[in-house]
């Protein structure tokens, strides 16, 4: 069942500008699925989908993993959410605009470098806790390069 419902969320997410979980979740119900919004959102994660802006600034769902050119969806979506980037010892400070901190830490999380112990998004800021202090100072360089 699994299976049939991430197919279904897919299939949805290309035909649909979908925008929150809940939409998602109203659609597959809809649709005959059984679905809370912590399923959704564990299946949201299995199936790498992101948020991303369309021509009108509009963020809704989209899949990522495994199609081409998600590197370049990646930089697209981290430079154009990222203010700036600091760091404290081992604490990295990425301030987003206004409902994008979402989807860049996902962009993070995808990309998993080594460096990171874990992330944390709110609506602007995303909070990164490296290894240890040199790998925030290199985490730093290599998320400057994503801008």
């Amino acid at each position: 069942m699994k299976k049939i419902r991430q197919q279904k969320m897919l299939e949805l997410v290309q035909n649909n500008k979908i925008s929150t979980q809940e939409e998602l979740t109203d659609l597959l119900i809809k649709a005959g699925f059984k679905a809370t919004q912590a399923t959704i959102s564990r299946d949201i994660k299995e199936l790498g989908l992101i948020k991303t802006t369309d021509k009108n600034g509009v963020l809704h769902y989209t899949a990522s993993r495994g199609q081409k050119g998600v590197k370049s969806n990646h930089d697209y979506i981290f430079s154009s959410s990222v203010i700036s980037i600091s760091h404290a010892v081992n604490d990295i400070v990425i301030k987003c605009y206004a409902g994008m901190a979402n989807a860049a830490c996902a962009v993070l999380d995808n990309i998993d470098f080594p460096e990171v112990l874990g992330t944390l998004a709110g609506d602007d800021t995303i909070l990164v806790i490296a290894k240890s202090e040199s790998d925030a100072v290199s985490l730093i360089n290599k998320l400057n390069s994503l801008r």
